[in-house]
């Protein structure tokens, strides 16, 4: 199962959009590696990446819920936190099965999941709350 953003998740607002876009590209290059049995070295360097990336990413959408007083600002930060909990603990459960690529492929659904959740149901409100601001 691939994940790809599609327009129906766009926030509507651009450089959240972005991110967004990057960060299912680079979710979707790690399930590929998965799937293909890539060497475990470039697939912890894809889960490196995927990790650093979304810390930035979050980190970054924050930023921007402050800077506009976004009221649910602190129920986001608990559902970053939440998943860079899971997304360590998938990188720590790889590196414990020596490799199984199946850790990945399993992590598949989880990703896509949360992922695609976290969009529609709680950052879709920051650009409505954004149109309320004009």
């Amino acid at each position: 199962m691939s994940i790809q953003w599609t327009p129906n998740l766009s926030v509507g607002v651009e450089h959240i959009d972005d991110q967004h876009k990057v960060w299912f590209e680079k979710a979707n290059g790690l399930f590929e590696a998965g799937k293909e049995r890539k060497a475990k070295e470039y697939i912890n360097t894809m889960i490196d990446f995927l990790d650093e990336y979304t810390k930035q990413h979050f980190k970054d959408e924050e930023a921007y819920m402050e800077e506009i007083a976004y009221p649910e600002l602190e129920a986001q930060k608990r559902a970053h936190a939440s998943f860079i909990k899971d997304l360590t603990k998938l990188k720590n459960d790889y590196n414990e099965s020596g490799g199984n690529i199946l850790v990945i492929i399993n992590a598949n659904k989880m990703v896509i999941d949360w992922l695609t959740n976290h969009i529609k149901n709680m950052d879709k409100k920051i650009g409505e709350y954004v149109k309320t601001l004009d």
